[in-house]
């Protein structure tokens, strides 16, 4: 068959043409991306309130909430409590069951609610390919940079999945973590037992809150055995908290120089410890900052 080569150049001179004049009138044609970038967003402005900030972290525009007291002001060092939300949740959920907006408010301090990938976290070493440490770390970086964060006291708290998570900061990120608060979740979970080795190479004090009636109690009570055991922590007698015997503590001190403390809600399940949800002596938001504000790296 013959081939119409004239016939071809004329076509291709009359596409050509076209796309001239459409490129020079502004209107995207033949089939070409438009090379113009997206958008960029909005810088957001360090000040009192709530915020939506955004953190491009391997590939992936990550997102988190952030909540300045009224008191805030830029360029005055403020501490940073990171709440990490359980597995599938989400940091809007967290802020609401948590009550910390009210505790930061008169207390003084940021608190960032960041949302993990498909509502779960990934830790150093485990399965898959997100590092959410790594997402964390450059997290409080950037608030350490822009919001005056003061780096000596940034905390972490979580409940359930995001209390997991907030024990793989301690042994991941010491270097960046004072101390933790792990709400109604394990440390280790799925580690092996004869890993004593996974512990923070600086000290990082713990204080842990879990139910009577939580569905994996057991799990995080051999949790906060196994930290014991990792950090050679000696555990004092628990005691009650309150004369209705509805919460007891125990204190353990650690070889490293370093606290775990633990509450016991007597007849509490998988939840966060509220006076407004459960018949106790306890607000874990209140209780928390107490043993955070005690406590500063270096």
């Amino acid at each position: 068959m013959a081939v119409d080569a004239t016939g071809d150049r004329m076509r291709t001179t009359a596409l050509l043409a076209t796309c001239l004049f459409m490129t020079v009138t502004g209107v995207a044609a033949c089939g070409a991306a438009d090379p113009s970038p997206a958008p960029a967003r909005p810088a957001v402005s360090p000040a009192p309130g709530d915020h939506t900030l955004h953190l491009d972290w391997q590939g992936v525009e990550r997102n988190y909430e952030l909540h300045a007291p009224p008191g805030y002001r830029p360029g005055r060092a403020i501490p940073l409590v990171v709440a990490l939300h359980g597995r599938p949740s989400s940091a809007a959920k967290l802020r609401a069951a948590s009550g910390l907006d009210t505790v930061a408010d008169r207390e003084g301090f940021l608190t960032a609610y960041p949302n993990g990938i498909d509502g779960a976290w990934q830790a150093t070493g485990r399965v898959g390919v997100v590092d959410d440490v790594g997402f964390l770390r450059a997290m409080v970086e950037h608030l350490v940079e822009t919001w005056g964060v003061d780096p000596r006291r940034v905390y972490a708290t979580g409940f359930s999945d995001g209390a997991r998570m907030s024990y793989e900061l301690a042994v991941n990120a010491s270097d960046v973590f004072a101390a933790i608060a792990p709400v109604s979740g394990p440390f280790e979970w799925g580690r092996a037992r004869s890993d004593t080795g996974y512990k923070p190479a600086e000290p990082v004090s713990v204080v842990a809150f879990l139910g009577s009636r939580d569905r994996i109690a057991d799990q995080i009570s051999y949790g906060l055995n196994r930290w014991h055991r990792h950090l050679g922590c000696t555990a004092e007698e628990p005691v009650w908290v309150d004369q209705g015997r509805t919460v007891n503590r125990t204190v353990a001190k650690c070889a490293d120089g370093s606290e775990a403390v633990d509450y016991v809600v007597n007849g509490m399940g998988h939840a966060w410890p509220a006076p407004t949800d459960h018949a106790t002596a306890i607000d874990a938001g209140v209780v928390m900052w107490e043993f955070f504000a005690a406590r500063q790296r270096g």
